[in-house]
């Protein structure tokens, strides 16, 4: 099996924004809440509670200009400006290690692509060999059964019509012989006659 994510596996030091031990999951929990619909709408009721309270009387911890609430907005902000700045610094390193990684990605896959182009250009050659063989092994088979039909027709015209041929010259020679044979005699008995009759 193809483990798709072996480029990112020495990036995962980079995943946690602060780091791995407690703090900085607490820290990171913490400076995600900043970003949250929820903090803003928490903070907006606390602010107007904080002055509510304040300028009607309820209590006066914190009368006008409200430099309690200030100095605790100036608090948060100098801790949340790191938080989020260093979230931004870890980002941006992950950016890195992710765009690095895809690169190193993209290089395997156009090794592996590569690969199998030059695996199937290699099977691609050896068909186009297995098929001209198979064409020069057809047309040996042709001419292989083209001479074959010749032969059997040459034998089978051996087989039959020589033999037949022999037998009708046979037959043509006999009569020849008995004719042949025929004036001799005659000419012999007339021979004999001749003087018999002298």
């Amino acid at each position: 099996m193809v483990d798709h994510l072996r480029f990112l596996r020495k990036h995962e030091h980079l995943s946690p924004t602060f780091g791995n031990d407690g703090f900085a999951r607490k820290a990171e929990a913490f400076a995600r809440v900043f970003g949250t619909p929820k903090f803003l709408a928490a903070q907006t009721a606390f602010v107007v509670v904080w002055i509510v309270i304040n300028l009607t009387g309820v209590a006066k911890f914190d009368a006008y200009p409200f430099i309690l609430l200030n100095l605790a907005f100036s608090l948060q902000a100098a801790y949340a400006a790191p938080l989020i700045l260093l979230a931004q610094t870890r980002q941006a390193e992950r950016d890195k290690a992710l765009a690095d990684a895809d690169a190193q990605h993209r290089e395997d896959l156009a090794r592996a692509t590569e690969q199998r182009q030059a695996i199937a250009t290699q099977n691609t050659a050896q068909l186009i060999d297995l098929l001209e063989q198979n064409t020069r092994l057809t047309e040996m088979t042709k001419k292989l059964s083209e001479r074959i039909e010749t032969l059997t027709v040459e034998m089978h015209h051996r087989m039959h019509y020589v033999p037949a041929l022999a037998r009708a010259q046979q037959q043509a020679d006999q009569p020849g012989i008995q004719q042949s044979g025929g004036p001799g005699s005659s000419y012999g008995g007339s021979g004999e006659g001749g003087p018999r009759q002298g």
